[in-house]
């Protein structure tokens, strides 16, 4: 007889990937950031207690890119009254220990925040806001500072016992509670469901043997002399029958109100769209189609008038542009991008890429990119040839190395500078070592690999000839001049996703965890539509005043959206953030350039595409002696 089939699936299952039930619960530790500051450190970075040389979790690409640093920490999750960890002692007399002090007070003072996990959840710090709304932190601050004028900072405002001037309060005590539901008919016994803690400080009169009672633990700045720093915690368990398992992330994700803001962002999207889509089907439906039938009913007339408007310039609409080698390139990192983007959204989408899925968005994209090498070769390799381009090698070799090449020279150099800085977020010698070799062993011969096959295959034909000599463009009006429509082109798309873009540079620059990537991938899906009919709708214009040099204006209208990002986060730098700092200005606006580039070929691409299909389609239908 055969054996049961969820027989050999429960013990295939558990022969490859055998799980281990574990009775105690690991408390981890993972780096330290601010908003007023964009640069990460490690745990290790500041003077905390630190556990015994334990093995560290492995992390994926994302998380290192991240900035996540991952340890154990010498917290115990049982239960615990007030127990002690360890006693820092510090003398300002040495400079050793002064330095640590003084790195100590700059977290305080620039509002850096822990980020605990406990079975890959995140120890939230949950406060009350306004209209008594309760937010839920996924951290909480070491300390915060009271200025010379008796004003509280940040997380002093939380406790009126916080009121001596210019000084720091540390929060070297923390309240944590384990919520958990019991698991009925099944060996896991309970499943941890919620971590939440509450940050406090005392000066505690005996460090080693603690009451956690008393006045707070406060740090004058003019301190001197000799310091004695007790750090101290407490643990308790709670039963909690009404979260279940698979929904604990929701009291974290619910804490942010940002569902209603979402829904009138793709509202307000939508209506971009109705409305463009009104204009282009007025022009596809009506115009077009009165200009194809009127221009194919003048072939049949005796005395046929003179030709005019688009199917004028039918002998030069395809007529190779200036610098097709730039623009090819251009192209082949687009499409790239663009492939690379929607398949990531999607996975995002289906749940394979959440938040409790670390560095999993960033390694999906980073991996996907690498793979992604072939299409990009062969679509600048195609468009070259049908350029007329004869430079297949240096068209290989800059689709391979020019876009790719800035970005990593631009993170190279902010790699440097978090480097000098000792940031986490620096990027280890390893690790760029083994992003190099993705790059060279295995894009780079993709890329080579597509262009092999681009260039094999015969040029793109075209549905009309193109004349030998270029004819003369009219004088243009100042709305169908090049400058005017490429600027004009990059609103609409813009005003589609500014919305959404504010919650993802939240989410970078404000450490705020994103997870609504329903509605990304849908504002991912109407501004390729917008981006594809505003570029329609001006290449129709500019053809009809018998401008034919579309394929650069095409690119850079869409393109031109990257422009106007660029514009909003500077915007959003001064008037959103605190960030101060040369050091972190200059990694703000280092890493806005390398994501305004992406962008930049994401749009472009798209707004190409949809012009040559356009150009491509009326040309086809319309009869041409």
């Amino acid at each position: 007889t055969l054996p049961d089939t969820s027989s050999v699936v429960f013990f295939f299952f558990f022969f490859f990937f055998p799980l281990s039930l574990k009775s105690e619960i690991e408390l981890f530790v993972n780096r330290l950031d601010s908003v007023e500051s964009v640069l990460p450190y490690e745990y290790t970075a500041f003077d905390f207690c630190s556990a015994p040389s334990e093995k560290r979790p492995s992390e994926n690409l994302g998380q290192v890119l991240f900035g996540e640093r991952i340890e154990p920490s010498p917290y115990k999750v049982l239960n615990e009254e007030c127990s002690h960890v360890c006693t820092k002692n510090y003398n300002t007399e040495k400079q050793e220990e002064k330095i640590k002090l003084d790195f100590l007070k700059k977290g305080m003072l620039l509002n850096y925040q822990h980020h605990w996990i406990v079975d890959n959840m995140p120890v939230t710090w949950c406060y009350e806001v306004e209209a008594s709304q309760k937010f839920c932190n996924p951290g909480f601050p070491i300390g915060c500072y009271v200025t010379e004028a008796s004003q509280p900072k940040d997380a002093c405002v939380v406790n009126t016992d916080f009121n001596a001037r210019d000084t720091f309060y540390l929060f070297n005590h923390v309240d944590i509670t384990i919520f958990y539901h019991v698991v009925e008919n099944e060996a896991a016994g309970a499943r941890l469901v919620t971590a939440k803690m509450q940050p406090r400080s005392f000066k505690h009169t005996n460090s080693d043997h603690p009451d956690c009672t008393g006045e707070p633990m406060g740090i004058n700045n003019k301190f001197t002399g000799e310091l004695k720093v007790a750090y101290t915690y407490s643990v308790k368990f709670v039963e909690d029958k009404n979260i279940r398992w698979a929904s604990r992330w929701d009291y974290i994700l619910e804490s942010m109100p940002h569902t209603n803001i979402q829904w009138f962002s793709i509202m307000n999207s939508l209506v971009i769209v109705l409305f463009l889509s009104g204009m282009v089907a007025m022009i596809m439906l009506r115009t077009l189609h009165k200009d194809i039938a009127r221009y194919n009913q003048m072939d049949s007339v005796e005395d046929a008038q003179e030709e005019f408007g688009w199917k004028l310039v039918h002998g030069d609409v395809f007529r190779p542009p200036r610098k097709g080698m730039l623009l090819s390139v251009f192209l082949g990192s687009g499409t790239q991008i663009f492939i690379m983007t929607f398949v990531t959204l999607f996975f995002a989408c289906l749940g394979f890429l959440s938040p409790a899925n670390r560095g999993a968005l960033m390694t999906c994209a980073v991996v996907l990119w690498v793979l992604l090498g072939t299409p990009a070769g062969y679509v600048a390799a195609r468009f070259y040839k049908s350029f007329g381009g004869e430079k297949w090698k240096t068209n290989v070799l800059l689709t391979a190395f020019l876009c790719p090449g800035v970005v990593f020279a631009d993170f190279f150099l902010m790699n440097l500078i978090l480097w000098g800085e000792g940031s986490s977020a620096a990027m280890p010698f390893g690790t760029l070592v083994a992003i190099l070799a993705l790059w060279f062993c295995i894009s780079v011969p993709l890329t080579f690999i597509g262009a092999y096959f681009g260039f094999k295959r015969s040029a793109i034909e075209h549905p009309v000839r193109t004349n030998q000599i270029p004819r003369q463009i009219p004088e243009q009006s100042f709305y169908t001049r090049p400058l005017p429509g490429i600027i004009m082109g990059g609103i609409l798309p813009f005003g589609c996703i500014f919305i959404q873009l504010f919650f993802i540079l939240n989410s970078i620059w404000s450490h705020q965890m994103y997870y609504m990537f329903g509605f990304l991938f849908l504002v991912f899906i109407i501004l390729v539509i917008t981006c594809s009919e505003a570029t329609i709708l001006l290449c129709y214009f500019h053809l009809c005043a018998e401008d034919y040099h579309w394929q650069w204006r095409s690119f850079l209208t869409s393109g031109f959206t990257a422009i106007y990002f660029l514009v909003y986060a500077i915007h959003y730098f001064y008037s959103k953030l605190q960030i101060s700092g040369m050091a972190s200005t200059i990694l703000y606006f280092g890493y806005t350039m390398i994501m305004a580039l992406i962008f930049f070929l994401f749009t472009g691409t798209i707004g190409f595409f949809a012009c040559f299909w356009f150009v491509t389609k009326i040309y086809s239908v319309v009869k041409v002696d």
